[in-house]
C-alpha cells in the first residue's frame, strides 16, 4: 500500500473515532439545542471516514473518488466543530482537518 494510502487510511479511523467522541460528548452538553448540527456533522463524518478507510483497505477502484468526498465532508465538521469552544469539538476539529488534508493528498 502506497504511503498517502496508509496516511489517510490512519487519519480516516483517527476522524472518525474523534467524531464519535465528539458527538457523544455533545449529548452530554447543556445546551444540547446549540450542538444539534455538531453531533449530526460527527456522525456523518465518522460514516464516510470508516467507509473511505474500508475502500483504501480493499484498494477499491472507486477509493479516490470516496476520498475527495470524505474530504469534503470532513472540513464542513471541522468548520462546524471549530466554532464550539469545548475540548471535544476543538480535538474532532483538528482531527477532520487532518483527515480532510491526507484525504486530499491521497486524491491528488
Amino acid at each position: 500500500m502506497k504511503a498517502e494510502y496508509k496516511q489517510c487510511l490512519e487519519a480516516c479511523y483517527a476522524c472518525a473515532a474523534a467524531c464519535d467522541n465528539c458527538a457523544a460528548s455533545c449529548l452530554r452538553e447543556e445546551n444540547i439545542e446549540m450542538m444539534r448540527g455538531c453531533i449530526r456533522l460527527d456522525m456523518q463524518c465518522a460514516a464516510i471516514c470508516r467507509l473511505a478507510a474500508q475502500f483504501i483497505a480493499q484498494q477499491s477502484d472507486s477509493a479516490v473518488a470516496l476520498c475527495l468526498l470524505c474530504a469534503e465532508i470532513c472540513q464542513q465538521c471541522a468548520n462546524e466543530c471549530g466554532q464550539h469552544q469545548h475540548d471535544h469539538c476543538q480535538h474532532c476539529a483538528q482531527a477532520c482537518q487532518r483527515c480532510a488534508t491526507a484525504c486530499g493528498e491521497m486524491a491528488a
